[in-house]
């Protein structure tokens, strides 16, 4: 028996079962005997909406039948309310807890990384006016009427393991969401956004013996091999040739170790930049005149030294980062968790956290069918995993149907879930195998 299904298997049995049932008590959902439990409850929506995110309620109506509970459209609406919201909460907060992972993929260049390649990033999401002072978005004052969801998520692109989701208000800043998240382990590499840097951060992964390849604010100075102090625009106006690679002393104070990279943007990378520039420019009113000579170069900083890894290597990893932004992408597009056919405010929310909790189930399926495929595409796999998730939710509380089910989505999805191949703009999996096949 594959122990990764075996644990998907056991995680969904008990999630939509005792823990649903437990966490309804808990948040007082349900406070007597109720034909519709916090398992039923938790079973119509969320597999009903991961099988069809637009679902209406006569449709989420009808899965609540399926499952054995007869109850009216407008019954069901009126379950939504703060009890239901908190109900949500706890659940995807018990989902997140526990692990699951695939099958390393077989990357050689992510595999150099024992702890693994963790993408961390954050998407934002849109609530209601009505819950403003709770979820004030960000850039959102007192005198604004805009609420907003601030979601974390953490990514290791070697097993999949997901962390996370982990849920703030949206003006909560990304410094503030990574250090409220578990630690990374040591050997691993992260990888985020502009968002995420300090200084201080950087620090901390040092001694918590993480790698680190990251991009940097560009008035952030340091000293290079000589003590001399400069910040990157002045160091890159008197470079003469297209690329560098120094050992510098990061921060004036910190003086953090590490190696600087620096290669010359092709044309249309530095056109897009100044398009973007120009867009700033426009919305802003100003753009700080450093930012135009920076968008001709790609500067990273890392801790990671260079006979472990090449310029060419750098420059491959620090483009996986943006497989974290392809999976937010399928969560709103394919997943719409972003959407909501009612205005009711607290059906939003509730749904919002059940289509979040609707995700994780469709990783935990997706880690134990395809992720171990280098050139797996989780747009096909997730539209293969919505066909099954219904019959996958009526036989949740019979462990042996469950597995069998489990057992045929997985040959499912090992077959036919692939990204094409491309000459031209080849997809990120088919450069890491390029290069492990170069070197």
């Amino acid at each position: 028996m594959n122990p990764n299904l075996t644990t998907v298997s056991r995680h969904l049995e008990s999630i939509f079962s005792s823990v649903a049932d437990e966490a309804a008590r808990q948040t007082g959902f349900v406070q007597r005997q109720s034909k519709l439990g916090g398992s039923e409850f938790a079973r119509t929506l969320v597999f009903g909406w991961l099988q069809n995110p637009q679902a209406t309620l006569e449709e989420l109506a009808q899965c609540s039948t399926a499952l054995g509970v007869r109850i009216s459209p407008q019954g069901l609406d009126k379950r939504f309310g703060p009890r239901a919201a908190a109900f949500f909460e706890r659940l995807l907060h018990e989902a997140v807890l526990r692990v699951v992972s695939a099958d390393p993929v077989t990357i050689p260049l992510l595999q150099r990384f024992p702890g693994g390649v963790c993408l961390i990033d954050n998407t934002s999401l849109t609530l209601p006016p009505a819950f403003t002072e709770a979820w004030r978005a960000s850039g959102a004052g007192p005198e604004k009427d805009v609420a907003g969801m601030k979601v974390h998520v953490r990514l290791d692109l070697v097993d999949g393991t997901l962390t996370g989701p982990f849920i703030h208000p949206g003006y909560v800043s990304e410094q503030t969401t990574i250090q409220k998240a578990p630690p990374l382990p040591p050997g691993a590499l992260r990888l985020a956004d502009m968002g995420f840097f300090s200084l201080e951060s950087l620090e901390a992964l040092n001694q918590e013996q993480v790698c680190w390849l990251t991009r940097v604010q560009f008035n952030t100075r340091f000293r290079d091999g000589n003590g001399q102090v400069w910040t990157f625009p002045a160091f890159v106006a008197q470079l003469q040739g297209d690329r560098v690679d120094v050992p510098i002393l990061l921060g004036l104070d910190q003086r953090i170790p590490c190696r600087l990279i620096v290669v010359r943007a092709s044309p249309e990378v530095v056109e897009k930049r100044r398009e973007r520039l120009q867009k700033y420019l426009r919305r802003r009113g100003k753009v700080h005149p450093d930012r135009w000579l920076l968008a001709e170069w790609t500067i990273y900083v890392t801790n990671i030294p260079a006979e472990r890894l090449s310029v060419e290597e750098a420059l491959l990893l620090a483009r996986c980062r943006w497989q974290i932004e392809l999976l937010f992408k399928l969560w709103k597009s394919e997943g719409r968790v972003d959407e909501s056919r009612s205005h009711k405010p607290w059906k939003v929310l509730c749904e919002i956290y059940a289509k979040l909790l609707g995700m994780v189930v469709q990783h935990w399926l997706l880690l134990v069918g395809c992720w171990s495929h280098a050139n797996r595409s989780l747009v096909k796999a997730s539209r293969t995993v919505r066909r099954y998730v219904w019959p996958l939710a009526l036989v949740l509380t019979r462990g042996h149907l469950v597995h069998g089910i489990l057992m045929h989505l997985q040959r499912c999805l090992a077959t036919g879930c692939r990204v094409n191949r491309r000459r031209r703009a080849p997809p990120t999996h088919q450069l890491l195998l390029a290069l492990s096949k170069a070197g």
